[in-house]
């Protein structure tokens, strides 16, 4: 294959996966603000950004074929950066996929509809995967995980958009420039489509607090060929008064499990945070000095 047959290939894909992906994409405007929307199901509702939504509660979308329908915001989750709109009008769904599917190197295509350019494409590829986009309210802050990177480039106004894989599946939902050449996405897997189910429901996204702060670790060899598993989350900061230093947790213990089930990352812990484990009884198991110790936490609400 010569250059131009290569350039070729490349260009079909990009095109391709734009001709699928661009009919589901909206310019979103509300009074103070403006950014691009993906259409996820087919009654009229978008997913996009809460920054771009802010404290808005209604606006206009604008379709690539130039329909314009009037939305209002459902719910926003500024922890997570994703907020879900109801238009009176949309085009069917995208086909959603599963960022955690993705790898290093993968083909993605950035669908936008900045100030109203509909169909503002840009492809790059994933550069990196795992990364943390730090997020913060009023009086709570929280770290958005397992974000993508990619040097597909983002136009201001795109967040919001579609991050496309090459087979037209929406992963991820763009969200900041990282910096020169870098863009960030939030997911879309089961933690962020939860987030959005609750969202759609309730309005509202309630979690539980437990007050830690950790890093991925190995675990010694001994412990992972007893509990074959090869990785915790080392404790590095408990916060003061909170459910984990209530609990006993310290600085320096390596999470092994959580409700039973195994933590390897933040995440782990992160997506079983949620709502129906405020106020209760969330068994955790922790590597303190080469012995497994059992702890009791009863994690309190997130007030943001």
């Amino acid at each position: 294959m010569d250059d131009t047959d290569a350039l070729d290939a490349y260009s079909r894909s990009v095109s391709t996966v734009a001709a699928e992906v661009t009919p589901h994409v909206a310019s979103v405007r509300l009074s103070r603000g403006s950014g691009s929307a993906v259409v996820f199901a087919d009654d009229g509702h978008l997913v996009t950004n809460a920054h771009v939504v802010g404290g808005g509660t209604h606006g206009t979308a604008t379709y690539s074929d130039g329909t314009e329908a009037r939305f209002t915001v459902v719910g926003a989750d500024p922890l997570s950066d994703l907020a879900v709109l109801r238009a009176s009008e949309a085009p069917s769904a995208a086909r959603m996929g599963d960022a955690d599917k993705l790898v290093v190197g993968q083909l993605v295509v950035a669908i936008g509809s900045p100030l109203g350019l509909a169909g503002s494409v840009t492809a790059g590829v994933v550069s990196a995967l795992g990364r943390s986009l730090p997020v913060r309210t009023r009086s709570a802050g929280r770290v958005i995980e397992n974000v993508i990177q990619t040097d597909a480039a983002l136009n201001p106004g795109n967040s919001g958009g579609a991050l496309a894989d090459s087979a037209g599946r929406v992963v991820g939902v763009n969200t900041a420039v990282a910096g020169f050449g870098l863009g960030l996405a939030v997911p879309i897997n089961e933690t962020t489509r939860r987030i959005i189910d609750t969202l759609l429901v309730e309005g509202r996204v309630r979690r539980a607090y437990l007050g830690v702060v950790g890093v991925p670790a190995p675990l010694p060899d001994e412990v992972a060929e007893h509990t074959g598993q090869r990785a915790g989350l080392r404790i590095v900061e408990v916060v003061r008064g909170g459910p984990a230093e209530r609990a006993g947790l310290r600085p320096g213990d390596l999470v092994l499990t959580v409700g039973r089930s195994r933590i390897t990352d933040a995440q782990d812990i992160q997506r079983q945070l949620f709502a129906e484990v405020i106020g209760t009884r969330l068994a955790i198991t922790v590597l303190r000095n080469g012995a497994m110790v059992d702890v009791f936490a009863t994690p309190s609400e997130l007030v943001s």
